[in-house]
């Protein structure tokens, strides 16, 4: 069809799909994986020939071969109004079809959701995101979600906010898609301080006296949100945090150090498997009474649980490092009694870390990191390190 029928045939088409319930979906993803599917046959026989005559003519035989034909229905969607968004709905419905299956890594949904991955990973390729402050002027609608993305720290009010971004010492940045203007695709909340923060209370409390941002000298990064769970699977955390600390420097030359205030999502599973003991003193919602005469145990727990890896692959044992020492941070410091909230104490035993990011070495320490898999620590947690094995 033309180009004009192209669009409507794909509004009307995406219309469809829309309204259907989760039974009519799973049925439609069948029929198109059904349908329109790599002809494996024609693709052996390219391959084949491809391998006794290697010209481009053939190499584009099998790129073209190679790709399932639903790859260019979802590009025909994508041209709808909306169609970018709408698709990004569309997978996060796939995706639990995906996680409802008893055979997920050979469903017809899991293959259909890796073509759609594929695509939106192009699409949202880095390169085409933009960077924008978030303060307190701006729109109430991206503002509201800024509310109901929080996934580290719940914000409980609009005062709350107000707290998060109004102060001049308070930055909030989120990357967004020109094709998805008022849909933040992750933000990060930054405090500008003088000195490297030991509890998330010194961040987010309400009443206090704001710092002048040229007196700051620290970046403290204390929540990170990811937005969209179409797009799962899809990084922007790592580019995010190394724009936002570039443009930070470029606006206050002051700031010399960039760090991290971070949960320890898995660290209380952990410790109920190899310290069980410890791990109950830690289980009730509120902080325990002998919580001084635990520390040493629980820090040096902590720091075991970070260097030596449980995992068959031998990545770190805990999410939020691998992300941030992927990303070419260090295991600054740990910091214990950081976070007494219910949620702290119930993840974490209320411990959080600070991971620092050197700007003029983190790629080095990135290479490093998927070379050896090696945690990289301050010289401080070397010194623990070495006194806990004395």
């Amino acid at each position: 069809p033309g180009a004009v029928s192209s669009l409507i045939y794909a509004e009307r088409f995406l219309g469809q799909v829309e309204a259907l319930d989760a039974d009519g979906l799973s049925a439609l993803i069948r029929h198109i994986a059904a349908t329109y599917d790599i002809d494996a046959t024609a693709l052996a026989n390219a391959a084949r020939h491809y391998g006794s005559e290697p010209d481009a003519g053939s190499l584009a035989q099998i790129a073209t071969l190679a790709e399932p034909r639903w790859q260019e229905l979802f590009r025909r969607l994508n041209g709808a109004e909306n169609g970018t968004v709408r698709l990004v709905r569309l997978r996060e419905r796939l995706q639990v079809i995906v996680n409802k299956d008893s055979d997920p890594a050979h469903s017809d949904a899991a293959r259909i959701d890796a073509g759609l991955g594929a695509l939106l990973r192009m699409w949202f390729n880095p390169g085409f995101l933009v960077l924008q402050p978030i303060d307190w002027s701006t729109p109430a609608n991206i503002l509201e979600k800024i509310i109901a993305y929080e996934a580290v720290h719940e914000i409980t009010s609009w005062d709350a906010l107000r707290a998060r971004l109004a102060p001049e010492d308070r930055r909030c940045f989120a990357f967004f898609h020109p094709r998805m203007p008022e849909e933040p695709l992750i933000f990060v909340e930054v405090a500008l301080t003088d000195h490297t923060p030991a509890s998330i209370e010194d961040v987010l409390q309400i009443e206090r006296q704001a710092l002048s941002p040229d007196d700051a000298s620290t970046a403290v990064f204390y929540s990170i949100s990811n937005c969209q769970a179409g797009l799962a699977g899809i990084s922007f955390g790592n580019f995010l945090i190394k724009r936002v600390a570039q443009e930070l420097r470029l606006e206050h030359p002051a700031l010399t150090t960039f760090v991290t205030l971070s949960p320890v999502p898995g660290l209380m599973r952990w410790l109920g498997r190899e310290a069980p003991d410890l791990a109950e003193q830690f289980a009730a919602d509120d902080w325990p009474a002998d919580a001084d005469s635990l520390e040493p145990a629980f820090t040096a727990a902590a720091l075991r649980y970070f260097t030596r890896s449980d995992r068959p692959d031998g990545w770190p044992n805990d999410p939020v490092a691998r992300f941030h020492l992927g990303n070419g941070a260090i295991l600054e410091q740990i910091n214990y009694g950081a976070d007494k909230s219910p949620k702290g104490l119930g993840q974490s035993g209320g411990l959080m870390v600070n991971y620092r990011y050197d700007l003029d070495v983190v790629e080095a320490n990135h290479e490093a990191f998927h070379e050896t898999k090696s945690v990289l620590l301050s010289p401080a947690l070397k010194t623990a390190m070495k006194s806990a094995k004395s």
